[in-house]
Protein backbone atom coordinates (compact mmCIF):
# COMPACT_ATOMS: atom_id res chain seq x y z
CA UNK A 1 0.00 0.00 0.00
CA UNK A 2 1.14 3.46 -0.81
CA UNK A 3 2.46 5.50 2.18
CA UNK A 4 2.56 9.90 1.60
CA UNK A 5 4.72 12.19 3.14
CA UNK A 6 3.81 15.56 2.90
CA UNK A 7 6.54 17.92 2.56
CA UNK A 8 6.36 21.76 2.78
CA UNK A 9 9.02 24.72 3.71
CA UNK A 10 6.74 26.24 6.41
CA UNK A 11 4.04 25.86 8.79
CA UNK A 12 1.86 27.99 6.26
CA UNK A 13 2.07 26.06 3.31
CA UNK A 14 0.94 23.16 5.52
CA UNK A 15 -1.68 24.75 7.52
CA UNK A 16 -4.50 22.50 5.36
CA UNK A 17 -2.83 19.09 5.15
CA UNK A 18 -5.51 16.39 5.72
CA UNK A 19 -5.45 15.16 9.11
CA UNK A 20 -3.07 11.46 8.82
CA UNK A 21 -0.90 12.52 6.41
CA UNK A 22 2.75 13.08 8.04
CA UNK A 23 4.40 16.15 7.29
CA UNK A 24 7.96 17.53 6.63
CA UNK A 25 8.91 21.11 7.08
CA UNK A 26 12.05 21.94 5.67
CA UNK A 27 12.73 25.30 6.21
CA UNK A 28 13.90 27.80 3.39
CA UNK A 29 16.23 27.30 0.49
CA UNK A 30 17.29 24.26 -1.18
CA UNK A 31 19.95 23.45 1.07
CA UNK A 32 17.85 22.89 3.85
CA UNK A 33 15.36 21.12 1.89
CA UNK A 34 17.58 18.57 0.27
CA UNK A 35 19.22 17.73 4.07
CA UNK A 36 16.08 17.60 5.98
CA UNK A 37 14.42 14.94 3.06
CA UNK A 38 17.61 12.91 3.23
CA UNK A 39 17.52 12.74 6.47
CA UNK A 40 14.13 11.99 6.92
CA UNK A 41 14.42 9.51 3.99
CA UNK A 42 17.09 8.23 5.64
CA UNK A 43 15.38 6.99 8.85
CA UNK A 44 12.87 4.84 6.85
CA UNK A 45 11.91 2.34 4.72
CA UNK A 46 11.00 4.05 1.81
CA UNK A 47 9.90 1.12 -0.25
CA UNK A 48 6.23 2.07 -0.80
CA UNK A 49 6.87 5.65 -0.41
CA UNK A 50 5.63 8.65 -2.44
CA UNK A 51 6.92 12.00 -1.58
CA UNK A 52 4.06 15.15 -1.99
CA UNK A 53 6.45 18.45 -2.39
CA UNK A 54 3.64 21.23 -1.66
CA UNK A 55 3.92 24.61 -1.40
CA UNK A 56 3.49 28.48 -2.99
CA UNK A 57 5.44 29.57 -6.32
CA UNK A 58 5.92 32.47 -7.93
CA UNK A 59 4.50 33.00 -11.66
CA UNK A 60 7.34 34.15 -13.93
CA UNK A 61 5.16 34.61 -16.71
CA UNK A 62 1.63 36.78 -16.73
CA UNK A 63 -1.35 34.88 -16.79
CA UNK A 64 -0.89 31.85 -14.67
CA UNK A 65 -2.56 30.84 -11.59
CA UNK A 66 -3.77 28.08 -9.70
CA UNK A 67 -1.88 24.69 -9.41
CA UNK A 68 0.54 23.50 -11.15
CA UNK A 69 2.42 19.52 -11.39
CA UNK A 70 5.77 20.77 -13.05
CA UNK A 71 7.46 17.81 -14.95
CA UNK A 72 10.91 19.35 -14.39
CA UNK A 73 13.09 21.18 -11.73
CA UNK A 74 15.96 23.92 -12.57
CA UNK A 75 18.70 24.68 -10.16
CA UNK A 76 18.78 28.46 -11.50
CA UNK A 77 21.23 30.06 -9.11
CA UNK A 78 24.22 27.59 -10.07
CA UNK A 79 26.46 28.65 -12.22
CA UNK A 80 25.63 25.70 -14.72
CA UNK A 81 27.91 26.99 -17.72
CA UNK A 82 30.81 27.35 -15.74
CA UNK A 83 30.78 23.86 -14.29
CA UNK A 84 30.12 21.87 -17.63
CA UNK A 85 32.94 23.93 -18.73
CA UNK A 86 35.74 22.27 -16.62
CA UNK A 87 33.91 18.77 -17.85
CA UNK A 88 31.49 18.14 -15.67
CA UNK A 89 27.82 17.67 -15.00
CA UNK A 90 26.14 20.50 -13.22
CA UNK A 91 22.62 18.24 -13.06
CA UNK A 92 21.03 22.06 -13.03
CA UNK A 93 17.81 20.06 -14.58
CA UNK A 94 15.81 17.22 -12.93
CA UNK A 95 12.65 15.63 -14.39
CA UNK A 96 9.34 14.67 -12.30
CA UNK A 97 7.25 11.89 -13.66
CA UNK A 98 3.51 12.57 -13.89
CA UNK A 99 4.09 16.36 -14.66
CA UNK A 100 1.86 18.69 -16.23
CA UNK A 101 5.11 20.41 -18.90
CA UNK A 102 5.64 23.39 -16.71
CA UNK A 103 9.05 24.07 -15.75
CA UNK A 104 9.59 25.42 -11.95
CA UNK A 105 12.74 27.40 -11.67
CA UNK A 106 14.05 26.55 -8.25
CA UNK A 107 16.60 28.63 -6.00
CA UNK A 108 18.26 30.13 -2.87
CA UNK A 109 17.23 33.32 -4.54
CA UNK A 110 13.89 35.16 -3.55
CA UNK A 111 12.69 36.70 -6.39
CA UNK A 112 11.21 40.16 -6.20
CA UNK A 113 13.22 41.77 -9.01
CA UNK A 114 11.35 42.04 -12.32
CA UNK A 115 14.42 41.44 -14.16
CA UNK A 116 15.42 38.31 -12.42
CA UNK A 117 11.77 37.55 -13.33
CA UNK A 118 12.20 38.08 -16.96
CA UNK A 119 15.28 36.44 -17.14
CA UNK A 120 14.20 33.25 -15.47
CA UNK A 121 10.78 33.37 -17.31
CA UNK A 122 13.20 32.15 -20.71
CA UNK A 123 13.49 28.99 -18.95
CA UNK A 124 10.86 28.52 -17.08
CA UNK A 125 7.08 29.33 -15.78
CA UNK A 126 7.07 28.85 -12.03
CA UNK A 127 9.77 29.89 -9.49
CA UNK A 128 10.41 28.20 -6.03
CA UNK A 129 12.93 28.35 -3.14
CA UNK A 130 12.90 24.34 -2.54
CA UNK A 131 11.45 21.35 -5.13
CA UNK A 132 15.09 21.35 -6.43
CA UNK A 133 16.46 20.08 -3.07
CA UNK A 134 13.39 17.55 -2.36
CA UNK A 135 13.91 16.18 -6.05
CA UNK A 136 17.17 15.76 -6.25
CA UNK A 137 17.19 14.43 -2.40
CA UNK A 138 14.18 11.64 -3.58
CA UNK A 139 16.04 10.86 -6.94
CA UNK A 140 19.29 9.84 -4.83
CA UNK A 141 17.42 7.69 -2.63
CA UNK A 142 14.95 6.36 -5.48
CA UNK A 143 11.87 7.48 -4.55
CA UNK A 144 8.82 9.05 -6.09
CA UNK A 145 8.28 12.42 -6.00
CA UNK A 146 5.19 14.69 -7.36
CA UNK A 147 5.80 18.27 -7.03
CA UNK A 148 2.77 20.27 -6.49
CA UNK A 149 2.81 24.38 -6.11
CA UNK A 150 0.01 26.81 -5.97
CA UNK A 151 0.87 30.34 -7.60
CA UNK A 152 0.38 32.63 -4.97
CA UNK A 153 2.21 35.57 -6.32
CA UNK A 154 3.80 37.06 -9.37
CA UNK A 155 7.69 36.89 -8.35
CA UNK A 156 8.09 40.57 -8.31
CA UNK A 157 7.42 43.38 -5.89
CA UNK A 158 4.44 41.37 -5.08
CA UNK A 159 6.10 38.66 -4.03
CA UNK A 160 6.82 40.72 -0.65
CA UNK A 161 2.90 40.12 0.08
CA UNK A 162 3.48 36.43 0.11
CA UNK A 163 2.73 36.11 4.20
CA UNK A 164 -0.80 37.77 3.51
CA UNK A 165 -0.74 35.14 0.40
CA UNK A 166 0.03 31.71 1.90
CA UNK A 167 -2.89 31.36 4.06
CA UNK A 168 -4.96 31.15 0.73
CA UNK A 169 -2.21 29.01 -0.84
CA UNK A 170 -2.37 26.44 1.70
CA UNK A 171 -5.93 26.37 1.47
CA UNK A 172 -5.92 25.05 -2.68
CA UNK A 173 -3.21 22.34 -1.99
CA UNK A 174 -5.02 21.24 1.12
CA UNK A 175 -8.04 20.52 -1.34
CA UNK A 176 -5.65 19.41 -3.93
CA UNK A 177 -4.02 17.02 -1.32
CA UNK A 178 -7.51 15.41 0.08
CA UNK A 179 -9.26 15.11 -3.34
CA UNK A 180 -5.30 13.07 -4.42
CA UNK A 181 -5.57 10.90 -1.41
CA UNK A 182 -9.10 10.22 -2.40
CA UNK A 183 -9.01 9.23 -5.55
CA UNK A 184 -5.74 7.02 -5.07
CA UNK A 185 -7.36 4.81 -2.27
Amino acid sequence: MTEYVVVSAVPGEARYVPEGLPVLLTGVGKTQAAVAMARWLAARDTSDLVVLNVGTTGALRDGLSGIYLPSSVINHDLNAEAIRAIGLDPQEELPVDGGDGTVLASGDVFVADPAVRDRLAERAHLVDMEAYGVVYACREFGVPVKVVKHVSDSADDAAFDWPAMVDASAKVLGEWLTQFVRSAS
